[in-house]
């Protein structure tokens, strides 16, 4: 039976949702009061359709993570669109394989971390907004590619990509920070794409089509 563990305590809200979404759930809840007081009944509606929206795309639900020694769990609820062996990259020395995650606006848009190690370098670039599912989003949208190493040496890369809609990437963590599988480090808001680079001899668990959640389903296993 496989085991699970907490890496962070669980929420005491019964509807958690990440810090960075408050501030705009307040927005659209304030916009939508207005609107009920000027007695603009459509407006309204259309508002409270759009806060509790808003409140959807921001939760943040609580999560257990596999406790299986060297297993690399998703960063990123969403679909597997494309998993390849990649020669050369901007963000790994040699062949790795690279497992690339779209999430659509319906998903949890926090991020978490794949593996426990520490971060050795956090490198942003403010490209373009092509659709986070096309192939040219890796190289040319604007990223943050987080880069880690294991205790053992082994070197990793997660990369949050922003997409057509998004226009904001969080990240909390920074360099030397040492991190757990599964905690959670950042997100994108609406609509996304997170790359993940591992060793070429990482036994890889999952396929192309396959939904996966962040923290708890388990990409592949370190070699």
């Amino acid at each position: 039976m496989k085991e699970y563990r907490r890496v962070e305590p669980p929420s005491l809200k019964a509807f958690p949702v990440a810090k960075a979404g408050v501030p705009i759930i307040a927005a659209a809840a304030f916009v939508t009061a207005v609107f009920a007081l000027l007695s603009l009944t459509i407006a309204a509606l259309l508002g409270i359709v759009a806060t509790f929206f808003i409140c959807y795309f921001f939760r943040d639900p609580d999560r257990v993570i596999p406790d299986q020694e060297n297993a690399v769990v998703s960063p990123a609820d969403g679909k597997v669109i494309k998993i390849e062996t990649v020669q050369n990259s901007r963000f790994c020395d040699g062949p790795s394989r690279k497992i690339s995650i779209f999430m659509s606006i319906f998903n949890v848009h926090v991020n978490r971390v794949p593996c426990t190690g520490t971060i050795t370098r956090i490198s942003y670039y403010p490209g373009k907004f092509f659709s986070a599912n096309l192939d040219k989003a890796s190289r040319d949208n604007e990223h943050n590619a987080v880069f880690l190493e294991t205790a053992d040496g082994r070197r990793i890369c997660f990369v949050q990509i922003a997409g057509l809609v998004a226009r904001r990437i969080i990240c909390h963590i920074k360099e030397k920070d040492r991190v757990d599988r599964g905690q959670r480090f950042g997100l994108i808001c609406f609509g996304s794409r997170l790359d993940v680079y591992l060793p070429v001899s990482t036994t890889i668990s999952v396929n192309p089509g396959d939904r996966v959640s962040a923290g708890t389903s388990i990409l592949g296993e370190l070699a």
